[in-house]
């Protein structure tokens, strides 16, 4: 019985075949949780695959109905030991986008595991089946080497990541009795880079919105009135202008923060931007002057026009159109309010005689920006729990570039969030040809599994006490 032990048998496990055939069933339940007749399938994930095998580990499982009505089930998984040991919360989400079946390369099926060299291609490999399924192989690989996890653990998968989690910020407030933890432990989103093993303590957030000019009821004709009537996609284009420069510099600088804090510098300085070959080549011009690429996407705010509509783009008239709309997008850290945004870019187009431009929040859920600060100690517990595991100094980013609902997490319950992704960034995750690589995935597994074993091992940090012991539930 050896921490030695539990990573060959997480080696064996791997390059036997055991996880890819987990995974290879879990991907073949079409979990679309953006297509209503796809909800069926949220249960049978939760219930019929992920609930008998957790059953099978010694855990109690419930299956939650969503407190919101758009949303998907839950399961919310409980293994008790020893109610002075840790508690960690360990997440996932079961659902994945659209199919998109007819764009898949020849030979490739969303819904089939299929190896071509290091790629293992289907839907929810990288988002977020094949890393959650690490996760739960790694406690499974820990029980069967000490016999139990030397710590108490909850699980909690969600079925509506994909939609903005409805519920789960409910569920977590209703629930904070049975989700109450000492640390979440999760993994979801990419890696710095493809061959470093990557820690990050939380997201940005992500405001959506449109902006709106709307002047008349029907276009006319270009040649009777040009000159003569506003043109509302000329109007929003220079309104935009006015919002963001040429090179992608937020030129509304209340949507920006007024610094970068120096332990966030200090972390992204080893936190280097390099695409693979699949990844598009960086534009070093564009963006906030005088940041490093890493300070751009993950300690920075960003301004993006997601789509832009005036006229009829697909069959073009020689009218003058009565409306432009302007999808729009704030990636935003921790450092700023998102509550301030709107009334900032309300300021911002009034002061440039931009008064005609509505602004309309988009309905849905939000992801608000957290962080947790690189020098946190259970992140240099993590960070030398890898190290020992794969020889390699791991990236330590303060939050990710996307967002995921670490708010739930670390807001409404108040834990330490640290996130071990398994994917990386040219993944397909969102489109057609989604993969993962053999290669982290089976890092991942070891990792993982090291990071549970040091968990049972009383390797956790003395300044971190638990404050609420868990209820009973689960566990010998």
């Amino acid at each position: 019985m050896s921490r030695a032990g539990a990573i060959t048998r997480a080696e064996a496990h791997f390059d036997g075949g055991a996880y890819i055939d987990d995974l290879a069933r879990r991907v073949a339940i079409r979990t679309e949780s953006q297509v209503p007749e796809s909800r069926p399938h949220l249960f049978t994930y939760l219930q019929d695959e992920i609930g008998p095998r957790l059953e099978e580990m010694g855990y109690t499982v419930e299956i939650l109905v969503n407190p919101v009505a758009a949303g998907g089930p839950f399961l919310v998984a409980r293994r008790v030991e020893t109610p002075a040991q840790a508690t960690v919360l360990t997440y996932g989400h079961g659902d994945v986008v659209r199919g998109l079946e007819r764009e898949w390369l020849d030979g490739l099926s969303p819904w089939t595991l299929t190896a071509r060299g290091d790629r293992l291609y289907g839907r929810g490999v990288a988002d977020n089946k094949g890393q959650h399924s690490i996760n739960l192989a790694a406690l499974a690989l820990v029980l069967a080497e000490r016999g139990h996890l030397g710590f108490n653990s909850t699980i909690l998968i969600e079925t509506g990541e994909e939609i903005g989690s409805p519920g789960l910020r409910e569920l977590c407030d209703q629930n904070s009795d049975r989700l109450g933890a000492d640390l979440l432990l999760a993994s979801d989103g990419p890696r710095l880079s493809a061959d470093r093993p990557t820690l990050f303590m939380g997201s940005r957030g992500a405001l959506d919105f449109d902006l709106k000019v709307e002047l008349r009821e029907d276009g006319h004709h270009s040649g009777n009135w040009g000159g003569l009537l506003a043109n509302p996609g000329i109007i929003l284009a220079n309104a935009i202008a006015s919002i963001v420069s040429a090179k992608g510099r937020v030129n509304a600088r209340d949507l920006v923060p007024q610094a970068i804090p120096d332990s966030v510098r200090e972390a992204l300085a080893d936190c280097a931007v390099e695409p693979s070959e699949s990844d598009p080549t960086i534009d070093p011009d564009w963006g906030e002057p005088g940041l490093t690429p890493a300070e751009k996407v993950f300690g920075w705010n960003t301004f993006e026009v997601l789509a832009f509509k005036t006229g009829n783009p697909e069959n073009p008239v020689n009218a003058i159109p009565p409306r432009a709309n302007a999808h729009c997008q704030i990636r935003y850290t921790v450092d700023t309010d998102p509550d301030a945004f709107m009334p900032a870019l309300r300021r911002h187009l009034d002061r440039h005689g931009f008064e005609t431009v509505r602004v309309e929040p988009s309905s849905g859920s939000l992801f608000r920006a957290t962080r947790l600060d690189p020098d946190h100690p259970w992140v240099r517990w993590a960070a030398r729990s890898i190290e020992r595991t794969v020889g390699r100094r791991p990236a330590l980013l303060p939050n990710l570039g996307g967002s995921v609902p670490n708010d739930c997490f670390s807001e409404e319950l108040g834990l330490p969030t640290v996130w071990v992704p398994h994917s990386y960034a040219g993944c397909a995750q969102h489109a057609a040809n989604e993969h993962g690589l053999k290669s982290i995935l089976r890092e991942g597994l070891l990792i993982t599994t090291g990071l549970f074993w040091d968990l049972g091992d009383g390797e956790v940090p003395v300044e971190c006490p638990r404050t609420t012991p868990p209820q009973d539930g689960g566990g010998p």
